[in-house]
């Protein structure tokens, strides 16, 4: 079986077709950005994740290529779109040759990132939740129009910094600072509560705590 990796991804012209594609979907309803920059950042968070709590480098390695591919669902409909993604990188996965054992864990992960329906089922799940959850910032805001914002643009475009930061053996903390001009940290929880109570399991998951800090008060 062939050992893939996050560049054999990176080089296949269908991955990168329905990761625009997807991002081009969102687009027209409305989304955040959720192409190329935020897959491949989320891919290095994951990662990074995982080497700093001193996993396998091939568990690291799952990670980003699960990472990469989470939200390749979005190609077809952002309603279930972990569990279509889930699918879709099987079938580009078996293409690739990999082992069944390591799909198994790639799916899991993929089909368990959204926090309507998702749980941490196995290590790399863990970090791909973490990873996507802490992707909030300005940059994302596709809407160039301030005044036709909704909440969820309000929110990202407050957001002029963040960053999770690996404590190993004591904690992982996602480190976000929030212009309250343009939007009340209240409304931070209000979109993204149910994100961070799934970022609290995953760093459970791996056997450490998830701590939230916005303009340096620590909230959860």
């Amino acid at each position: 079986m062939t050992k893939l990796t996050i560049n054999d991804l990176k080089a296949d012209p269908i991955v990168q077709g329905y990761i625009e594609g997807g991002n081009r979907h969102l687009e027209a309803i409305g989304f955040t950005e959720h192409g190329l920059r935020h897959v491949g950042l989320v891919s290095r968070i994951a990662s990074n994740i995982l080497e700093k709590l001193e996993y396998p480098q091939r568990t690291c390695e799952l990670a980003a290529i699960a990472s990469y591919l989470h939200d390749i669902g979005n190609a077809v409909n952002r309603v279930s779109h972990a569990q279509t993604g889930a699918i879709m990188a099987s079938q580009i996965l078996e293409r690739h040759g990999m082992a069944p054992e390591e799909i198994a864990i790639i799916i899991g992960a993929i089909g368990n990132h959204d926090e309507v329906d998702g749980n941490p089922v196995n290590d790399v799940s863990a970090a791909l939740i973490l990873a996507d959850k802490s992707d909030v910032h300005r940059s994302r805001v596709r809407n160039p129009d301030l005044a036709t914002f909704d909440i969820h643009d309000r929110v990202n475009y407050a957001v002029e910094h963040s960053f999770l930061r690996v404590y190993p053996n004591e904690r992982i903390a996602l480190e976000i600072t929030i212009n309250t001009e343009l939007c009340p940290v209240m409304d931070y929880f209000e979109i993204f509560m149910a994100r961070m109570l799934l970022c609290r399991k995953a760093a459970n998951f791996l056997k450490t705590r998830f701590e939230l800090k916005i303009n340096e008060v620590k909230l959860l």
